[in-house]
């Protein structure tokens, strides 16, 4: 039986009888599945790869389904087994439903090959087992992601149904949302698939310092208009300490969720624990810090505390443990609380990088703003001018409107033939810029989400007015003992460095970075797809699989993975 070797980060398929390799990576809550012909470009009948994969300790695969179907199947837009509708690519992200149960899932893939016929024949498959269990580093570091898929297939699969709009999920305005009660009949199922680990590990952080009457929570929240996250620092009474944004649009006006908040914390907790700031533009930190006689865990990254930012958008947060790791949330927490000067503040030690003393990861962490010496945006575009040495790989909301440092170490990477990038960026007043392999901006309206769907995919929901993709993130060398990722609140800007509270964390780690890439990948090739649809100079009214070529001139459908030298690159770089 094929079996695998493992590591933290990645597993690969070992049977030697197998005509590919298969390599799988390690992500949060989903993996990312690479296949390469092991001898030159596959055989002309070969019509893609078979997708199975079994749950730990259970006794049956389960398949992998596709939505495309051959010619003349009869199909009529249902999804298929892998088995009968292989999937015609050479890398797959998949989402487990029960990604959090312990153990290892086992997946097996296997070539289909397609005869004159149309019979479909099967090779040697390869196995790998990986666990994807909750913590990315026990009791150390934990990554979470929103699923940040309101606009896909899944989505309406699942939650539209005639009679149900998003309004019947979340709030049309942010200032709406305190108030707010879903009325959509799958609600109890719907909130947590979007909100996926990142919503769930933040309110089970929340629940065990309620729990514990030792815990002393503390709070920086740009956007605060979740009732189930207002509920809970309500419920820790006087044991909590809020900062709340009040100078971003909608934040400070009359009747703002963030004013309503502010109140009903005041009666909870005490007027003396609730403080309203704005930095010298916005306090636009996310995070929370816990610290109890057993517990101590601070989070930061990207992750609103609102409708939008658990349910809506693509984002993360991340968790780390212990006294020392939480030490550097606290001392940039009380600077924050003792003054809104940002000289002041960028001249206190928070503002400078400082270790988080986990055993096991690299990681440090910085808070905005930065003074002239200490500041960190010139320093991190050097990073990504001039030490990028295989792959960049980056999802930065708003990144091709601010023009700076960071704009241009990404264009220069980029035209780099030498390195690979993939990437993402958010507009301010909606859209997304996707990108492509081939190097060039692919903008992405709310519209193209729902038009231009060719059979069997369905129209999209947009997800409403306002930022989709929220991340701020920057892979580099994800493949490399060298890989690192910048991520945080921080948007890449001179504001972000300059002006604004912000957290900003530099991890040095192949297993982090992976996990970030595998979220990269999976967001680029979810809007890339859009974008190509959109873009179709042939039209059609029906997408399915290739057969192979049957007449003089006709190419198999890998041929592009085999001369366009950007999806060659692609197609080793993962698989390796």
């Amino acid at each position: 039986m094929p079996n695998s070797t493992t590591s933290a980060f990645v597993v690969r398929g070992n049977n030697s009888n197998a005509s590919f390799q298969l390599t799988i990576w390690r992500g949060e809550g989903m993996c990312l599945l690479a296949m390469n012909w092991k001898n030159g470009s596959p055989p002309d009948d070969f019509v893609g790869f078979a997708l199975e994969f079994r749950e730990p300790d259970k006794d049956r695969f389960f398949s992998i389904k596709n939505r495309l179907s051959f010619p003349g199947s009869g199909s009529d837009g249902k999804s298929l087994s892998t088995r009968l509708s292989p999937i015609q690519k050479f890398r797959w992200v998949h989402f487990p439903f029960n990604a959090e149960m312990d153990g290892e899932f086992t997946y097996r893939v296997t070539p289909v090959f397609m005869n004159s016929s149309d019979e479909l024949s099967y090779g040697e498959f390869q196995e790998a087992k990986v666990a994807l269990k909750r913590h990315t580093y026990e009791g150390q570091l934990n990554v979470a992601f929103t699923r940040g898929f309101v606009s896909s297939q899944a989505f309406v699969d699942n939650f539209v149904s005639e009679g149900t709009s998003l309004t019947d999920l979340i709030p049309e305005l942010a200032r709406d949302g305190l108030d707010f009660t879903p009325s959509h009949p799958k609600t109890d199922v719907a909130l947590p698939w979007m909100g996926f680990e990142a919503r769930r590990e933040i309110l089970r952080l929340l629940d065990d310092a309620i729990a514990d009457e030792s815990a002393r929570v503390k709070v920086i929240a740009y956007d605060l208009n979740l009732p189930e996250m207002v509920d809970k620092l309500v419920e820790l009474g006087d044991r909590v300490q809020v900062i709340i944004d009040d100078n971003s649009q909608d934040h400070g006006e009359e009747g703002s969720a963030e004013n309503k908040a502010e109140m009903r914390l005041a009666v909870s907790a005490g007027a003396a624990n609730v403080k309203r700031q704005h930095m010298g533009q916005l306090q636009h930190n996310k995070t929370i810090i816990v610290n109890s006689d057993t517990v101590k865990v601070a989070v930061g990254g990207s992750t609103n505390f609102s409708w939008r930012g658990f349910y809506i958008q693509a984002n993360n947060a991340l968790f780390v443990y212990g006294a020392q790791a939480i030490k550097p949330f606290e001392d940039a927490f009380d600077q924050y609380w003792l003054s809104d000067s940002v000289s002041e503040f960028g001249q206190h030690g928070a503002a400078t990088w400082t270790a988080l003393g986990l055993a096991d990861v690299d990681a440090q962490v910085t808070f905005s703003p930065h003074s002239q010496n200490n500041a960190v945006l010139n320093w991190v575009a050097n990073d990504i001018s001039n030490h990028v040495s295989s792959s960049l790989l980056f999802s930065i909301a708003f990144l091709y409107q601010t023009p700076g440092a960071i704009k241009n170490a990404v264009i220069k990477v980029t035209a780099d033939s030498t390195k690979f990038v993939y990437g993402m960026s958010d507009k301010k007043v909606g859209g997304i810029e996707v990108l492509k392999p081939d190097g060039n901006l692919a903008p992405l309206s709310p519209s193209a989400l729902e038009k231009n769907v060719p059979v069997p995919f369905k129209a999209e929901i947009a997800g409403g007015g306002g930022v989709r993709m929220h991340h701020k993130f920057v892979v580099i060398d994800f493949d490399k003992p060298t890989a690192r990722v910048y991520l945080g609140s921080y948007n890449f800007s001179k504001a972000a460095d300059n002006t604004n509270g912000e957290n900003l964390f530099l991890i040095k780690d192949r297993r982090v970075a992976v996990a970030y890439m595998v979220e990269a990948i999976r967001l680029f090739d979810h809007y890339h797809f859009r974008a190509l649809q959109r873009d179709r100079t042939t039209r059609t009214n029906k997408l399915e699989l290739k057969k192979p070529p049957r007449q003089p001139g006709e190419l198999p459908w890998w041929s592009d993975d085999y001369t366009d030298p950007r999806r060659i690159k692609d197609r080793l770089l993962f698989s390796k």
